[in-house]
């Protein structure tokens, strides 16, 4: 099982009293621009420091995104430069980027101030905690370091791929709010990041919310998010029940008996999910209940 992350969750962000208002025009999050641009850069900005008081805030994307980053340009009322660049990837020949650079320092300590740090960030940001346009600013997110659009066998889905445990806690308490559908975030073991998955109504209730008409966003996402939102179920899909959490105390009799099939008598379950989670136990992908641990702690 993955370590538990050293960044604190961030169920204290969520609460709106203690939340304040921006000091400026510039980067007032309850403006849904400001708010959805902020995302984006928390995601796919970097903001570097140079000596005395240089430095800079970048954002690198494919040429055929570039409109986001005139917006961008739009919105600061600061100098700032966009700059095309051809080179050599793992991937292409030839790719063409697109890069925004702003260097105003007053612009950089406002940025910083309200949550983009300096350096390497992909673990330290959070959301806002002065007051935000909250859908406004997880679109922002989710353009950067998100998917939105249909899986291979055809089911619609929206994703967000983040290292970051509080935006990732925020995703799932905010989608929960609109959809009702609970996500239980975990790292990976390979890279040691969150995927957040919503598919089916749970994909197009958010991609209507999030994507609403009139809304700043890449367009590409918007075309996939528009698609996404026309889905409806087919008739002769079955709409599976929500899942049964464990209890504890299901563990631990699940544990003494080691029995799938006696265990699913016992506990009006299925033998299949039983061995699931018998095997889950017992290779640590799950926490074994408080009193089982204690047992096998002892010498």
């Amino acid at each position: 099982m993955a370590a538990q992350d050293p960044n604190p969750p961030a169920p204290a962000l969520f609460d709106i009293d203690a939340l304040t208002s921006p000091p400026t025009a510039f980067m007032n999050l309850q403006d849904p621009s400001y708010a959805y641009m902020f995302g984006f850069l928390q995601a796919d900005g970097h903001l570097s420091s140079g000596p005395g008081l240089k430095g800079k805030l970048t954002v690198e994307l494919n040429a055929r995104d570039v409109e986001i980053l005139r917006e961008f340009q739009r919105l600061t009322p600061y100098n700032s430069s966009i700059n095309t660049r051809t080179r050599a990837t793992n991937f292409a020949a030839e790719h063409h980027s697109v890069t925004w650079a702003l260097c105003a320092l007053e612009a950089r300590t406002i940025l910083n101030n309200i949550g983009l740090p300096y350096g390497r960030k992909s673990k330290r940001i959070t959301p806002p905690r002065i007051e935000f346009s909250r859908p406004d600013y997880l679109r922002g997110v989710l353009d950067a370091d998100g998917s939105v659009g249909y899986t291979g066998q055809g089911l619609p889905f929206l994703s967000l791929t983040t290292a970051s445990t509080a935006v990732g806690a925020f995703l799932c308490h905010y989608a929960k709010k609109i959809t009702g559908a609970e996500r239980q975030i975990r790292r990976n073991e390979r890279d040691d990041i969150y995927n957040i998955v919503y598919t089916k109504e749970a994909a197009v209730e958010l991609a209507g919310h999030l994507y609403y008409p009139g809304c700043l966003a890449l367009e590409r996402k918007r075309a996939s998010a528009a698609s996404v939102k026309a889905w409806q179920r087919p008739a002769g899909m079955r709409i599976r029940p929500a899942g049964r959490r464990w209890k504890p105390s299901e563990d631990r009799l699940l544990l003494r008996l080691g029995d799938p099939a006696r265990a699913a008598v016992e506990l009006s379950r299925t033998e299949s999910g039983c061995s699931v989670r018998l095997w889950r136990l017992r290779t640590g992908l799950v926490a074994l209940p408080a009193d089982e641990r204690e047992t096998l702690e002892e010498p």
